[in-house]
């Protein structure tokens, strides 16, 4: 399914990069990651400069990668002139350039014993299958809790002693993310691996980079996407209007994001759905599905509703029901609604039912394929459960399906 670029107002571009701004280092106008930052830095070139400003700055600012940089530059911490500049922005005698650098996060991890569900373990590499709630890495807000503070206390019950056999890879450590080669947003469960030797962790990584490998997640939506199957081919970029969202874009903004859906199984007002990711933007599947008027249940900021067992029996229409719009929530209503939801005792699902379900990758010594299917658990496995009550009639996918349910769903 390609959809022709709309031409709804939530398209339009926002304020030119260059536009003047009143204090480009307020804090009330910078995001959260920016709030503490722990210095400013000034440059004033001498003579005129061939490279882009994102380069430049990786040369000067020692411990940044440019992708760093770039984001740097995207959250409005880097001014040049005191006006806002892209990344590309090339530089020229006199300039001046000020940085506001954030703090970096604390790279020590403490031991904490938090349960982990493991799927595979050996020498090279780990395979999890993680737990709604919880992040991945840390990061300023979440220094403790995260899925590295759960291996650390993991590898220091372990039954190997050879430390490069019971830790995590150094590659990232200086960023406070050793081992991480992929990762799952805090509310999806599912399928992640973690490196344990630098070596692995690069040829594992390249996988990821070349997309040899392949990743397979299930989603409960509202309604039946019709046809039942097809292909979101729609590029993603920054929200216009809301900072912490994303949406589908036609501009020089975005990047080209393709979605394959196949619908498993149907209910009276949602489905299962199986997703397989050909690109891997920043909230892809919650984007694409909700721009088709089939938003995740439970994803508030792209429209879905949470959902309990009155909405079981009442399926609400969901905001984003109406397909070819790049909705989503502001952040004070999206707040509102999860209190209401945590004061519910029959909600089942109150942040978006994904799940990543599968991945295949080949083993990055023996180069031999290997499968891992992590089973829904949680709340999603509670939700399914009372959905399957509540069949519908109807077409489904049974062709080129690359699930075997028996073994996702227990």
């Amino acid at each position: 399914m390609t959809h022709d670029p709309p031409t709804h107002p939530e398209d339009e571009s926002p304020a030119a990069p260059g536009d003047p701004v009143a204090d480009p280092f307020d804090p009330n106008e910078l995001p959260d990651e920016l709030q503490d930052a722990v210095q400013r830095q000034r440059f004033t070139l001498s003579k005129d400069s061939n490279h882009r400003l994102d380069k430049y700055l990786q040369s000067r600012i020692k411990g940044f990668s440019r992708h760093q940089i770039q984001r740097l530059i995207s959250l409005g911490g880097v001014t040049v002139n005191d006006k806002k500049p892209k990344a590309s922005t090339k530089l020229r005698k006199s300039d001046v350039i000020e940085v506001l650098i954030p703090p970096r996060p604390a790279v020590d991890l403490s031991p904490e014993p938090i349960p982990l569900e493991v799927l595979h373990e050996e020498d090279g590499f780990l395979v999890i299958n993680k737990q709604a709630g919880l992040i991945v890495h840390p990061a300023r807000s979440h220094l403790n809790g995260t899925l590295l503070n759960a291996l650390a206390y993991h590898f220091q019950q372990s039954e190997h002693n050879d430390t490069d056999k019971a830790a995590l890879s150094k590659v990232g450590k200086e960023h406070a993310r050793p081992g991480v080669i992929h990762r799952l947003d805090k509310n999806t469960t599912g399928v992640i691996i973690v490196a344990k030797q630098d070596e692995q962790h690069w040829k594992l990584a390249k996988q990821f980079e070349d997309r040899t490998n392949l990743k397979v997640y299930l989603a409960v939506v509202h309604g039946c996407p019709d046809p039942t199957g097809g292909v979101i081919n729609e590029p993603i970029g920054k929200h216009p209007t809301i900072r912490e969202a994303m949406a589908v874009r036609h501009d020089s903004t975005s990047r080209d994001s393709v979605t394959l859906y196949r619908v498993r199984e149907r209910y009276q007002g949602y489905s299962l759905v199986e997703l397989e990711l050909k690109t891997g933007r920043t909230h892809q599947i919650r984007v694409h599905m909700a721009y088709i008027g089939y938003p995740l249940v439970g994803d508030i900021i792209y429209g879905g509703e949470p959902v309990g067992l009155a909405e079981l029996d009442a399926p609400p229409r969901p905001a984003a029901a109406r397909p070819d719009l790049a909705y989503a929530r502001d952040k004070q209503e999206g707040q509102k609604m999860e209190r209401e939801a945590a004061e519910r005792e029959d909600m089942l699902m109150a942040t978006p039912a994904l799940h990543a379900a599968m991945l295949r990758m080949f083993h990055p010594e023996t180069k031999e394929p290997m499968t891992f299917t992590a089973p829904v658990h949680g709340p999603l496995n509670d939700l399914i459960t009372e959905l399957r009550k509540r069949p519908e009639g109807g077409n489904v996918v049974t062709d080129g399906v690359y699930l075997d349910l028996k073994k996702a769903i227990q």
